[in-house]
This record gives structure tokens, C-alpha cells and sequence, in this order.
């Protein structure tokens, strides 16, 4: 019997046990270090220079303060207002029966609340502008003039 080295079937026998595939290896990325600068030459002698004083325009405690104020200011006017609006609404929506009775001749007391928020909203302009003459005003008048006197410092030069 002869062996026929080609055989019938196309089977081939399965390739040799090879391990899996791996990347070459990379070690991981580093930026580039930057070029050697040449030394520093020292600073030049430099004068020294006058101190002030005192602070220019204004601290930041005056601005804080001028702030503070203002917002004090507006909260107190803004509650007035709204405050008393919003008593009206509450009692509105849950005491009728309170704003629908009289007080005098048949006037309800809802109307003469809702007549009364008039008054309550000049008061609380009234108010306003009371705590502006009274705190605000005063506090931005001295920072505006201390940035005055560093406007004309500062230009003497």
C-alpha cells in the first residue's frame, strides 16, 4: 500500500499551540520635561515706596457696612409692604367669616382692611426713605467723599 500524501478530505491537522497575541510593550505616557532656562538674573534695586496712610477708597469694611445698611434698609420696607399684604391674603383665604363681618354700618372688615393697605404702603415708603436720610445716606456721602480726596491724591502725582 502506497500513502497518498493528498488526501480526499480537506482537513488540516490544527495549528501548532501558539500563546494569544499581546502588544509590544509601551512604557506610559510622560509628558516632555521642558528645556533648562538659563539662571535668573537678579532684580534690579527697586526704591522702596511710601506707606499710605490708610486705606483707598473706602475700606472694605465702609462698603460692607454701606451694604449691610441698605439691605437692612429694604428688608424692613419690604416686610412693611408685603407683610401686611400677605395678613390680608391668609385672613382672606382662611377667616372668612372674620372678613366678612361688620365693624360699623355695615362696613365689612375685609374692605376696611384692603382700604387700610394704602396707608400701610405709604408708611412703608415713608419708611424707606426715613432709613435712607438716616443710615445709608450718610455712609455713602463719607465713602464718596474719601474717593474724592484719593481721586485728587492720586492726580497730584
Amino acid at each position: 500500500m502506497t500513502y497518498d500524501p493528498s488526501p480526499s478530505y480537506p482537513h488540516h491537522p490544527p495549528p501548532a499551540h501558539q500563546p494569544p497575541y499581546q502588544p509590544p510593550y509601551q512604557p506610559p505616557y510622560q509628558p516632555p520635561s521642558p528645556p533648562p532656562f538659563p539662571p535668573q538674573a537678579p532684580a534690579p534695586h527697586q526704591a522702596p515706596h511710601r506707606s499710605r496712610r490708610r486705606d483707598p477708597l473706602g475700606s472694605h469694611r465702609d462698603l460692607r457696612v454701606l451694604r449691610g445698611a441698605y439691605r437692612w434698609q429694604r428688608r424692613t420696607a419690604t416686610l412693611t409692604a408685603l407683610g401686611y399684604f400677605t395678613l390680608f391674603l391668609l385672613l382672606s383665604a382662611y377667616a372668612p367669616g372674620f372678613m366678612t363681618g361688620t365693624v360699623t354700618d355695615g362696613l365689612p372688615t375685609g374692605l376696611l382692611l384692603a382700604l387700610v393697605q394704602l396707608p400701610v404702603t405709604w408708611l412703608a415708603i415713608a419708611l424707606y426713605e426715613q432709613t435712607a436720610r438716616r443710615r445709608v445716606d450718610p455712609l455713602a456721602d463719607r465713602i464718596r467723599k474719601e474717593a474724592e480726596l484719593d481721586a485728587r491724591r492720586g492726580a497730584g502725582r
